[in-house]
């Protein structure tokens, strides 16, 4: 639905979900319940995060139909998760790119499921991982929820060191007139060199100037940035390719677990998926923003 004209913006590639099934040149799957860290030869379960989900590709979680992408969280058991659900990503499991671009206007409408210990994440991360393992490449979040909090929208960076020093700034958007999430809206940032903005329905919501990025490791752990000679040249690490992400997450760390008053199928559903180019293209890198760094701060 809506127009894919927009003024001073040029669309690249976009996602419609016409078909009857998801289109596997532009989105690949997560599957499973964690990750193989091959930096330190470990397997990571819960995703990181002591999230409960399995995540599949089967129709159960994963559906297009009538135009619609839906992603839904079930709570049935697999391989030991009590919860199965789906993450699409523009990237596939090999490492192999589908779509990522730096600069632009990225946008998805979609109505988003609620309750407690859900996690549905609109959101992005680097094609490469140019200034080390997460978050010295940076993670931008266009729409995550507190799960039992459907009033509100939050849109994250994540950015600094490589974990645990990683650090994160997070603005919440209260939903006017007493809307949630569970109606549709369209999540949006404008991406340009040294400036992130974030938008809910075309309403400009944060913008994001202030962010740095330190590659220094010890014993494989990121080191936080001790002076400015740690620091990746600015605008690092939001100066290269990030490619997109959509799932419902169940439990972990953030949201906590399900609760009974939790419905599922929880169903993530997604009318478009649109990037656009700034027409005219873009300038020098706006200056850093106020901030403090890590040496700033007060012990």
């Amino acid at each position: 639905m809506g127009t894919r004209a927009r003024k001073g913006w040029k669309l690249v590639w976009s996602d419609e979900f016409e078909g009857t099934e998801v289109d596997r040149s532009k989105w690949d799957f997560d599957l499973g319940n964690g990750f193989y860290d091959y930096r330190n030869h470990a397997w990571v379960p819960g995703w990181g995060n002591e999230e409960l989900q399995y995540y599949t590709h089967e129709p159960e979680n994963v559906t297009v139909a009538n135009s619609l992408l839906t992603i839904r969280a079930v709570k049935a058991p697999l391989h030991g998760c009590g919860y199965t659900s789906a993450r699409l990503k523009t990237k596939r499991r090999d490492g192999t790119v589908l779509f990522a671009k730096l600069y632009g206007r990225f946008e998805f409408r979609a109505r988003v499921p609620w309750g407690k210990g859900l996690w549905p994440a609109l959101w992005m991360l680097p094609a490469e991982d140019a200034y080390g393992t997460w978050a010295a490449s940076g993670e931008i979040d266009l729409m995550e929820i507190v799960g039992e909090k459907p009033h509100e929208v939050l849109g994250s960076i994540h950015y600094g060191s490589t974990f645990p020093k990683r650090t994160l700034h997070t603005h919440v958007h209260p939903l006017p007139g007493g809307s949630t999430v569970a109606d549709w809206h369209t999540y949006a940032v404008e991406w340009e060199p040294g400036e992130i903005r974030f938008y809910v329905d075309d309403v400009h919501t944060s913008t994001e100037s202030f962010w740095w990025s330190c590659s220094r490791l010890r014993d494989g752990l990121g080191v936080e940035a001790a002076r400015a000679s740690d620091l990746n040249p600015w605008p690092a690490p939001f100066d290269k390719p990030f490619y997109l992400l959509m799932n419902v997450a169940v439990g972990g760390n953030f949201p906590g677990a399900p609760n009974e008053d939790t419905r599922f199928p929880a169903e993530l559903v997604v009318d478009y998926v649109r990037v656009y180019d700034k027409v005219g293209g873009w300038g020098e890198p706006k200056p850093r923003g106020p901030g403090r760094f890590p040496w700033q701060k007060k012990r």
